[in-house]
């Protein structure tokens, strides 16, 4: 059996987290299985899809690296791809299933529905549809519709119960009676979910559906159309739900829910994907830092957990900065410069500065949007006054130490140099330590302190020569009138 697992979202907002994770498990496994990946538009709710939206998720998918065989921008032999432009597919096999008696036209209004529905409550009864178009014949729906009435199409559900087993749950059962004759077709002529769902995967010969839990109660309906048609049903593997830390399904009171989300704010698509995947599948070696690549040969679906996944924001910035950190200096350097504002200095700095800089700050950070913060950090002269750091001024041999490194910058300054070397730094150190002699703390925060305006940061050779003397100097004079 030649694999096809597809991913179906529904353009009616922005691609949320938890699709995501959807399509990077269905991509894998049809990468694990030598398959096909199928992109499908589920666009039949009119009113709130959005082409804009289709071209937001599929740019997000394709950031993500997650690349589809079959889709609308690259279709193939079991197309149309959006659900849209399969109305007439169908409406054909709804008069299929009206012909065979497996379905029927309702002419019951919306109002009357509401009724019967309340009268069964009230009543503590099921409130199933009660049949009261079923047993109209086609001629005279037929009649009716001709004559200007409107209907929908409902399926007759047979009286019995249902089952299947399913990857990540085992054996599921559906009881006799959990769902009354159901809507399959609009009286605006478009498809129920549960109904058109099963249409394509039926027609697009998908094998394997991979879909979140929250889906488990649709798959009761999807399996009595299957029966109806007389066709297969795919393999189902229901993988665990995301939820926040109040162990609440994932929305948006949770933070931010959608790909692009992430993507303005500097994250890696190898760092989500590498995350998302972990929410819910674990991986044999037990490793958690990893690209898709390198699973695609693993992935399988016993590897998924039934348990609820916690999404935590805090693990995805950890995942993020060690991917952050295994990259090379001139892809560190490109990557990041989309994220440091346009009119900053760093831009006008040569290539051999921009590596020293960013391989100084790589450690420091989760995110690229970090590094602008890095930046203000070398090119700022802004003294922040923390009691840590007033403390450090307070000391008379602070004092001394700004007197002299004045006088050196001044020097360096005059002499057109733009940037102290490490061997300046160095001599500096010296000079204080033997011939001031000034020793340990007082030498190395005091130093700092008048170099830097902090009290603490990374290695000080490379960052005071990162920094244009200029700018200490004026730090240096800020520091002199606290």
């Amino acid at each position: 059996m030649s694999v096809r697992v597809r991913f179906a979202p529904s353009p009616t907002g922005y691609l949320h987290i938890g699709g995501a994770r959807t399509a990077i498990y269905n991509y894998l496994y049809a990468k694990a299985n030598k398959g096909t990946f199928v992109l499908r538009i589920e666009d039949t709710d009119t009113e709130r899809s959005k082409r804009e939206y289709e071209e937001s998720q599929i740019k997000d998918l394709k950031w993500l690296g997650l690349t589809y065989d079959e889709g609308p921008d690259n279709p193939g032999e079991y197309g149309p791809y959006r659900q849209s432009e399969r109305t007439e597919i169908y409406q054909k096999y709804a008069n299929q299933l009206i012909d065979e008696n497996k379905a029927f036209h309702c002419f019951c209004t919306d109002e009357q529905l509401d009724a019967k529905r309340e009268e069964a409550i009230a009543q503590e009864r099921s409130p199933h549809y009660d049949g009261t178009c079923r047993n109209i014949s086609k001629e005279d729906a037929l009649k009716r519709i001709e004559s200007g009435e409107k209907a929908t199409i409902r399926f007759k559900v047979p009286m019995k119960s249902y089952s299947l087993v399913d990857e990540v749950r085992g054996k599921v059962e559906f009881p006799e009676d959990m769902v009354g004759d159901f809507v399959i077709m609009r009286s605006n002529g478009l498809p129920v979910y549960n109904y058109c769902c099963v249409v394509d995967d039926w027609l697009m010969k998908i094998t394997h559906v991979i879909r979140a839990e929250d889906h488990l109660p649709n798959t009761l309906r999807q399996l009595m159309i299957y029966e109806a048609f007389d066709a297969t049903p795919p393999i189902f593997a229901h993988a665990s739900l995301l939820v926040g830390h109040d162990r609440q399904k994932l929305s948006k009171r949770h933070g931010a829910t959608s790909v692009n989300a992430y993507t303005a704010d500097s994250y890696l698509p190898e760092a989500l994907a590498n995350y998302l995947c972990l929410l819910g599948w674990s991986h044999p070696d037990e490793e958690n830092i990893f690209k898709l690549s390198d699973i695609e040969n693993i992935f399988t679906s016993k590897r998924f957990s039934k348990a609820a996944a916690l999404y935590d924001i805090e693990k995805l910035k950890w995942c993020n900065a060690q991917h952050l950190r295994s990259l090379d200096t001139k892809t560190l350097i490109k990557r990041s410069a989309e994220f440091i504002d346009k009119d900053s200095p760093y831009h006008e700095m040569n290539d051999e500065w921009k590596a020293r800089f960013v391989e100084l700050y790589k450690e420091k950070i989760d995110l690229f949007s970090q590094f602008n913060e890095k930046v203000s950090e070398v090119f700022g002269d802004e003294i922040e006054k923390t009691q840590e750091l007033l403390e450090i001024l307070s000391w008379e041999t602070t004092g001394q130490i700004r007197t002299y490194l004045n006088e050196q910058i001044d020097s360096l300054i005059s002499n057109s140099n733009e940037f102290a070397t490490e061997e300046d730094i160095g001599n500096w150190i010296n000079h204080v330590k033997k011939e001031m002699k000034i020793k340990g703390k007082p030498l190395f925060m005091g130093v700092r302190s008048n170099l830097t305006g902090k009290d603490h940061g990374p290695d000080l050779k490379v960052l005071a020569t990162l920094t244009p003397l200029k700018t200490i100097k004026s730090r240096i004079e800020k520091i002199a009138g606290l």
